[in-house]
C-alpha cells in the first residue's frame, strides 16, 4: 500500500499549491482531464421512501433544527481505516452512504422543514488536492459532484466544509444524532442536550419498527443471498474439515461480498463445543465429522439491510441419535415461537411460547426438576437456553435497539415488522449437571419472520429446518 507521491500525503500549501513538488508538475496536473460530470442520473430506488421518512420526522419535531450525521472514517491501524459504513439513521433518511455527510432539516413555514444534504464535493484540481491529499480522488476514488448528488437523492446539496460554521451560527432549538461525528457535536455543544438528542434517536429507532415495501424487498434479497451462502458452506465442508472454521467464514463472506455489501455482523462459524458459545467469532477451531456446526450468518445488501439466519448442521450430513433429539426439541420450540408471531399479538409472545417448549423438554429429560410452571417462573431453563428468542431486524442486525420498551419489548406486533425467531439449547463442555454425552452440544435454529396482515411469512423458508429435511438437503448439495 503506497503513500501519496512516494511519502506521506503533503498537506502544506504555498500560493495555493502543495509544496514538495515542482511548479511544472503542479501545473501539468491541473490540465488535460476530461469532463466526467454525470448529467443523466436517475434518483436512487428508495428516494421516495426516504422522503416519506423525513416527512414523518419533520412532523414529530416541528420548529426544531434536526442534524443527522453519516459518521467519519475510523482508524484500523496507524494510517489505515476500516471500510466505512454509514450511520443507520443517516442512510435511512437519505439513501446516501458516504463518509462525513450530514443531513440537516431546517425549520420552515407551516411547521415543516427544508432538508439540505451536506457532502464532500469532488476534489479540487486547481490546488492539487485530488492527487496529493490522501483523501483525494486519485487515492480514494471518484466522488459524486454536488449536482450529481442532488439528482440521486432528490435533495439540495451543499459542501460539508461549510456545515460546521452554518450550524454554529444557527439559532433556535437543535437536536443531533450523537455518536457518529464529534466535530458536528462540538459545533452544537451549547445548543443541544443529551436528553433531547436521545429523544430524536429513539424516535428514529421506533420509526424503523415497521418496514415499508422497499425495506421488505431488501430484507428478502439479503435472505435469499444468505441462503445461497449457506449452500456454499455445505458444499465446502470437506475443505473446512481439512482446515478450520475460517474456511467456512471465508466461504460465506465471498457470497456476501459478491452479492451484497458485506456480512451484516461477524459470522459465527462454531463447530463442535464452540457452538455452546453464543457469539463465537474467533472461528479458528477444528471442524470434525460426527460433530455439529452452528452457522449464524447474514448477508448485508448494498442498501445496508441484513439477514440473520442460523442453522445447526451435522458436519458429516447425519445427526446422531442424541444430536437429533436435542435438535428436534429446538425445532419444536421454534415452530411454537413462529406460530405466535402475528399482528395484534404481544411482541414477547413468541419468546414465551418457545421457552415453554424448551422447559418442558428439559423436565422430560430429567435435567431440571418440574413442574414446568415452576421452571419458567424461576427461569431455571435459562442455564441451557441463555438468551432471548429473537429481536427486530433491519439495517442493524439488532434493529431499533433504542426504541422505548413500551413500543418494542412490551409492544404489539404490526404488519411490516420483521424479527428473528431463534431458540437454542447449549450444553457447555464443563457442565457437570448434565450427562456427559450432552456436554459440548449446542443447537440454535433461526429464521427471519415478517409480520403480515393475516399472520407471518418466513423470509428464510428456503433453508430446510426439520432434521430429516436438513439431512436430505445436505446430501443433495454434496452429491
Amino acid at each position: 500500500m503506497t503513500d501519496a507521491a512516494g511519502e506521506q500525503p503533503i498537506k502544506q500549501r504555498k500560493n495555493g499549491l502543495y509544496t514538495g513538488v515542482s511548479d511544472e508538475l503542479a501545473e501539468n496536473m491541473k490540465t488535460g482531464w476530461a469532463d466526467t460530470e454525470l448529467r443523466e442520473l436517475e434518483p436512487i430506488t428508495q428516494a421516495g421512501e426516504a422522503a416519506a421518512r423525513r416527512a414523518k420526522l419533520s412532523a414529530r419535531f416541528p420548529g426544531e433544527r434536526l442534524v443527522i450525521p453519516a459518521g467519519n472514517l475510523k482508524t484500523r491501524s496507524n494510517d489505515t481505516e476500516y471500510p466505512f459504513r454509514s450511520s443507520v439513521e443517516y442512510a435511512y433518511l437519505t439513501g446516501d452512504q458516504t463518509e462525513d455527510g450530514v443531513l440537516v432539516l431546517e425549520p420552515a413555514a407551516a411547521d415543516g422543514h427544508s432538508a439540505t444534504l451536506y457532502l464532500l464535493p469532488r476534489s479540487n484540481r486547481e490546488n492539487g488536492e485530488f492527487w496529493l491529499d490522501g483523501q483525494g480522488e486519485l487515492w480514494a476514488g471518484r466522488r459524486h459532484s454536488l449536482s450529481e448528488s442532488e439528482k440521486l437523492y432528490g435533495l439540495p446539496c451543499a459542501d460539508i466544509r461549510t456545515a460546521t460554521e452554518a450550524l454554529r451560527e444557527a439559532s433556535g432549538p437543535v437536536r443531533v444524532v450523537r455518536g457518529h461525528d464529534a466535530g458536528i457535536e462540538a459545533a452544537l455543544e451549547d445548543k443541544t442536550t443529551a436528553e433531547r438528542d436521545e429523544e430524536l434517536t429513539g424516535f428514529l429507532s421506533e420509526l424503523r419498527l415497521v418496514k415499508d415495501e422497499f425495506e421488505i424487498g431488501e430484507l428478502q434479497k439479503a435472505v435469499d443471498s444468505t441462503v445461497r451462502g449457506f449452500e456454499d458452506v455445505v458444499r465446502s465442508l470437506d475443505k473446512a474439515q481439512a482446515t478450520s472454521e475460517r474456511y467456512i467464514e471465508g466461504t460465506f463472506f465471498l457470497r456476501a461480498r459478491v452479492e451484497g455489501n458485506d456480512v451484516g455482523y461477524g459470522s459465527i462459524c462454531a463447530a463442535g463445543p464452540h457452538a455452546t458459545t453464543l457469539h463465537w467469532m474467533r472461528n479458528d477451531g477444528a471442524v470434525r465429522s460426527g460433530e455439529l456446526l452452528l452457522l449464524d450468518a447474514g448477508v448485508e445488501t448494498r442498501t445496508l439491510y441484513t439477514a440473520d439466519v442460523t442453522r445447526t448442521l451435522p458436519v458429516d450430513g447425519r445427526f446422531t441419535e442424541l444430536q437429533r433429539k436435542i435438535y428436534d426439541a429446538v425445532y419444536e420450540a421454534q415452530e411454537a415461537g413462529i406460530a405466535a408471531v402475528k399482528p395484534g399479538g404481544k411482541y414477547l409472545d413468541f419468546h414465551h411460547a418457545a421457552q415453554r417448549v424448551l422447559a418442558t423438554k428439559l423436565v422430560e429429560w430429567g435435567l431440571v426438576e418440574g413442574p414446568v410452571e415452576r421452571v419458567l417462573e424461576l427461569g431455571l431453563q435459562r442455564r441451557w437456553t441463555l438468551h432471548g428468542t429473537g429481536h427486530m431486524l433491519g439495517m442493524d442486525v439488532h434493529d431499533c435497539a433504542v426504541a422505548r420498551r413500551e413500543t418494542y419489548a412490551e409492544g404489539t406486533l404490526e404488519p411490516g415488522m420483521c424479527l428473528t425467531v431463534e431458540p437454542g439449547l447449549y450444553f457447555q463442555a464443563d457442565d457437570l449437571t448434565v450427562p456427559e454425552e450432552y456436554r459440548g452440544i449446542g443447537v440454535r435454529i433461526e429464521d427471519d419472520i415478517l409480520v403480515t396482515e393475516d399472520g407471518n411469512r418466513n423470509l428464510s423458508a428456503a433453508l430446510p429446518r426439520a432434521s430429516a429435511d436438513v439431512e436430505t438437503w445436505m446430501a443433495e448439495l454434496k452429491a
